[in-house]
């Protein structure tokens, strides 16, 4: 496996890019919602972006290696993509969208416990292990600190959002097999279309199963759905596995905190949504916890620098 290295602006760029694409899916998915179930509309936008991906290999004349041993670990992340996003999708019946969006990003926190277990690159300190007890303690505000007049039904939005948090785990597992595995090494494009592909089976036979399958052919259904199959399940994808071959995976992750941050600002502006002082008090910690926990090397070496300078 090749080596991989800090952050420079390139890669803080489009992290920057990445996260306010990703702030703004949960949203639209959920804007949409009335029209075009979630479930039927992600497992729908996973088959257009598998195509694109097919045509671009195509076009790089790239071809899917399955004599390469990534085949294995390929059907194990295509199932762990699915379920992340299965778990969304129903999450999102239930909860809002800035809960969504602060509870799925919680992934990164997963993905450095797993690293720290199977890479010694990966390897956690002390300051990263202060962040993941800081999140976990957010997350206990964020669940349970919440008045019962806080919503209609607060059982339903705390169903959606432990289905949220249940999709950081898989997005966690995710990363960690596609860092531990030979999908390391392995094109960006191949790795993608094992998840995307795995996705619409997945979630296209989960929206007729479960008569969620609705699909009301306006242009804004259209539109999203346009969004979600290039930018998101294609481009912002493959910019994701490009940068998990090039950088440290929990260097990158110290940008993900703005995604629950772009998701709650963008659901409260387009979609109205509330944002609660109970749930804001659980969310700050989480965030702050991630930002610790991706970024414990940084913290660590500032905090260096602080002491000898004060020395």
């Amino acid at each position: 496996m090749t080596s991989r290295k800090a952050l420079d602006g390139q890669a803080i760029a489009l992290m920057l890019v990445l996260c306010f694409v990703w702030g703004l899916q949960q949203v639209a998915l959920k804007a949409m919602a009335s029209e075009i179930s979630p479930v039927f509309q992600i497992g729908l936008r996973s088959g257009v972006a598998a195509v694109l991906v097919l045509m671009m290999m195509a076009a790089r004349g790239e071809r899917m290696r399955l004599s390469d041993g990534t085949w294995r670990p390929g059907i194990v992340v295509g199932l762990l993509f699915g379920l992340e996003f299965l778990l969304v999708a129903e999450g999102l019946r239930h909860t809002s969208a800035s809960h969504m969006v602060v509870f799925l990003y919680t992934a990164p926190i997963f993905a450095a416990l797993g690293l720290h277990w199977k890479l010694p690159a990966e390897r956690l300190g002390v300051v990263q292990w202060s962040g993941i007890a800081l999140a976990f303690a957010g997350l206990s505000l964020a669940f349970f600190g919440r008045s019962q007049g806080a919503s209609p039904a607060p059982g339903n939005v705390l169903w959606g959002d432990a289905l949220g948090l249940m999709g950081g785990v898989a997005w966690g597992a995710t990363t960690v097999v596609v860092r531990t595995t030979r999908l390391a090494s392995a094109p960006a494009t191949q790795t993608l279309l094992y998840q995307l592909v795995a996705a619409f089976v997945m979630l296209v036979a989960a929206a007729f199963i479960t008569g969620q399958a609705r699909f009301n052919p306006t242009p804004q259904v259209w539109a999203s759905l346009a969004f979600h199959s290039v930018v998101v399940s294609f481009a912002s994808f493959l910019v994701w596995f490009w940068l998990l071959r090039h950088y440290l995976a929990s260097r990158l992750g110290v940008f993900s905190f703005l995604t629950p941050l772009f998701g709650i600002l963008l659901g409260a502006w387009l979609l109205s949504e509330p944002i609660e002082a109970s749930f804001l008090i659980g969310a700050v910690p989480v965030l702050l916890g991630i930002v610790l926990v991706s970024g414990g090397a940084w913290v660590t070496q500032a905090l260096t620098g602080r002491s000898k300078q004060t020395g």
